[in-house]
């Protein structure tokens, strides 16, 4: 009787361990255990939107599932870079972000569309639980930063600015010589950028290629006839989508500016127009030469031009100049400097991409959260907004408004060609 207990029993156990799921320890997967594993979805895969997506592509730990883009010679490109990545043809693709935003199966989000369709898929998907990596710069508008920074907080989710340069060890060692006070007291800011080389003096209406959605792609900008230049890397000079170099390339160096004036969360208390020429005809509008500047509350100023590429500390001790690549010290000995413990030491990332993945999973703030890639956009569109105007106007950047000044007001916020909206 017990030797026939005993073989019921094994045969019983044996029976349930074949229909019931095996439970596989994580430690046998390690990082890369379906548990723990990033499923993410690619919102704009064109140019920088490849690059991106190519590069999450780059880590075992993450799986993307889903590509979206309103021309079809995009989707499928990326389809196919995400299909032989995993071996397989299961990459879905989309026209609509919304099918990726709206997911039940995705994590995460990686948006890389024009500038004026940065917000409102990062609103939606922070509103459906995604996280987000958003290119810069962040916003086309004040308004939008402030709705998309104030929702990300509300649902409690992770952004992360594509402003690179502030998990480059140049750029963060820069910003801890002035914060610590080794050039003296900060008195000047001068960030240079390059000049808009594009021209576009003539041009006529296109019939819209075959496979591009050209409405969704105008979204809610004004109703505009297609053509080429419009679209694509173009539209970075053309107002109704994007700023032209302030928000192109002013977007990281003028980042890298308030990162070192120590105003993340804040920004300046005034912006003049000192010179900047806009175009008088053809199809781009943002402006050909650049130069504003801003006055901060601490008594720093700063100017932003057209003519190099890079940010000048100018203390009353030295200064420290940084660009891509590169990083000078006056006087020379400031890179040998060492930070005590109880000194200023700035938030260390050393791979954009890797740092936002990390916060994920641990629910901290990435290098460059919503509200520092709102507040780094918001001075890029004050620049644009005090050379358009050709004033001084006085700002708070608590209410986020100028002082008394309709006209520049106008322009913190836009209206949306329907049905888009907030």
């Amino acid at each position: 009787m017990a030797n026939m207990n005993r073989r019921m029993f094994l045969k019983g156990t044996a029976a349930a361990a074949i229909a019931l799921p095996q439970i596989v320890p994580s430690s046998v997967f390690g990082a890369n255990a379906p548990s723990k594993r990033i499923v993410m979805g690619a919102i704009g895969v064109g140019g920088m939107g490849t690059g991106n997506l190519r590069g999450f592509l780059g880590y075992k730990n993450v799986q993307v599932i889903a590509v979206c883009d309103v021309e079809k010679a995009h989707r499928d490109r990326a389809k196919g870079y995400v299909d032989s990545k995993y071996k397989n043809k299961d990459c879905k693709t989309y026209n609509d972000f919304r099918k990726i935003t709206r997911a039940a199966d995705i994590d995460a989000v990686c948006i890389a569309t024009p500038d004026h369709w940065h917000v409102l898929p990062a609103i939606d998907a922070a509103k459906n639980k995604k996280d987000m990596y958003v290119e810069k710069p962040l916003t086309l508008t004040i308004a939008e930063g402030r709705a998309l920074a104030d929702t990300v907080k509300r649902y409690g989710r992770i952004l992360q600015t594509g402003s690179q340069q502030r998990s480059d060890s140049k750029f963060r060692r820069a910003c801890e010589l002035v914060r610590n006070g080794r050039i003296g007291d900060l008195k000047n800011v001068i960030v240079k950028i390059p000049g808009n080389n594009k021209s576009c003096k003539s041009w006529k209406p296109e019939p819209v290629p075959e496979g591009f959605d050209y409405n969704f792609w105008l979204g809610q900008a004004p109703e505009a006839p297609y053509c080429k230049a419009r679209c694509h890397y173009q539209f970075r000079f053309i107002l109704d989508y994007s700023g032209g170099q302030v928000t192109n390339f002013g977007a990281h160096h003028l980042d890298i500016a308030q990162w070192g004036i120590g105003t993340d969360t804040s920004g300046p208390v005034e912006v003049s127009d000192a010179g900047g020429v806009f175009p008088t005809e053809g199809l781009f509008t943002t402006a050909t030469k650049v130069n504003f500047k801003a006055k901060y509350a601490n008594g720093v100023t700063l100017q932003c031009k057209t003519g190099g590429s890079g940010t000048r500390f100018e203390g009353s001790k030295g200064s420290v100049e940084v660009s891509r690549g590169r990083i000078k010290t006056e006087p020379a000995s400031l890179a040998k400097e060492v930070f005590g413990a109880d000194e200023i030491h700035l938030y260390k990332s050393s791979n954009h991409k890797t740092n936002f993945l990390d916060c994920i999973r641990t629910r901290k703030q990435p290098i460059c959260n919503a509200e520092i890639g709102h507040r780094s956009a918001s001075l890029c569109h004050l620049g644009n907004i005090a050379m358009l105007c050709k004033k001084t106007l006085k700002w708070d950047p608590k209410t986020e408004k100028f002082t008394d000044d309709k006209q520049a007001n106008a322009m913190v916020s836009r209206m949306m060609r329907p049905p888009w909206s907030l």
